[in-house]
């Protein structure tokens, strides 16, 4: 009688010289442990767990966002640069950018003359001697970015910082990262070209033009999900408040940037669900278009 020779155990694909009788549920080749993906039935190999996430929709915000912004990045990304240009204000113009001679807030220094809003070209007498420091009339139009950087003291600074860590890493967690990132520097900039329009021969700095935006938007999404709104709403009329009873405060970049961070926030979270980027990215685009043709109307009404 004659008996059939054994079988010999199969090898895993990847790795010939291991044997193996686990195979991949999906293209049913021989993985060893190495190779083995749990999936929801059986395991799977590394290249089919590959191109099975290829195929997968990844998951998204009420409003279109990657749920990466849960993360906070944005967010702890722009505290971050507000506390380098803080470290770099005192490396180049001394400690009286973060704590001034005669007030928390008051004095303006050389730090908000380089980097804030300001229309006119300014010269500026140093111990190095005379320094020109080119205003928004001239070309200087990084200034309305810049600004959103810059703050008057320490004290200005972290009140802004916890604000935005307050309200930005909600709004992040569910706008996403890169529709966060559009809302901030869109409300900022709205906010100092209302500045620049409204007074532009006053050094305008700080990021509080970008956080009333985002009180706006957070009103605004707040409403569109169905959510509470009252808390937001004391908040903001706590800082309309301070707005215009502090002295020295912008009320106009203060303003402009709940105006702009408003919009933004509607667009955001009215964009119809079927278009809803292509939406977003052109009302984000026709914001930001405003405020260029603000802008350069200002200058031509001055510089012409």
């Amino acid at each position: 009688m004659n008996e059939s020779p054994p079988t010999a155990a199969p090898v895993c694909y990847r790795h010939p010289s291991r044997e193996t009788w686990v195979r991949c549920t999906r293209c049913d080749r021989p993985i060893c442990p190495d190779c083995m993906r749990e999936a929801s039935v059986g395991h799977q190999c590394p290249e089919c767990v590959a191109e099975g996430r290829k195929t997968q929709r990844s998951a998204r915000t009420a409003f279109g966002g990657s749920v990466a912004g849960r993360d906070g990045l944005v967010t702890k990304t722009l505290i971050g640069l507000n506390l380098i240009a803080a470290v770099i204000g005192l490396a180049l113009y001394g400690i009286d950018t973060l704590i001034p001679q005669g007030g928390l807030f008051g004095r303006i220094t050389e730090w908000q003359i380089a980097g804030g809003v300001l229309g006119p070209s300014v010269l500026v007498n140093t111990d190095q001697g005379q320094v020109v420091y080119t205003g928004i009339y001239d070309g200087a139009y990084y200034r309305l970015i810049t600004a959103m950087f810059i703050h008057y003291g320490i004290i200005h600074l972290l009140f802004n910082m916890w604000a935005l860590w307050a309200v930005g890493r909600s709004l992040e967690a569910v706008l996403g990262r890169f529709r966060f990132a559009a809302l901030y520097l869109l409300a900022g900039i709205g906010g100092n070209v209302a500045a620049f329009i409204i007074d532009p021969n006053a050094p305008t700095a700080g990021a509080s033009t970008a956080i009333f935006g985002l009180f706006a938007a957070f009103f605004v999404i707040a409403r569109r999900l169905g959510g509470d709104t009252r808390q937001i709403l004391v908040v903001l009329v706590i800082n309309l408040v301070i707005t215009f009873t502090l002295p020295g405060v912008s009320w106009a970049g203060h303003v402009g940037g709940l105006v702009t961070g408003a919009l933004v926030g509607a667009v955001l979270a009215y964009a119809p669900r079927d278009r809803r980027t292509l939406v977003q990215a052109v009302g984000l685009g026709i914001v930001l278009v405003a405020l260029i043709g603000l802008t350069l109307a200002k200058v031509a009404s001055v510089t012409a």
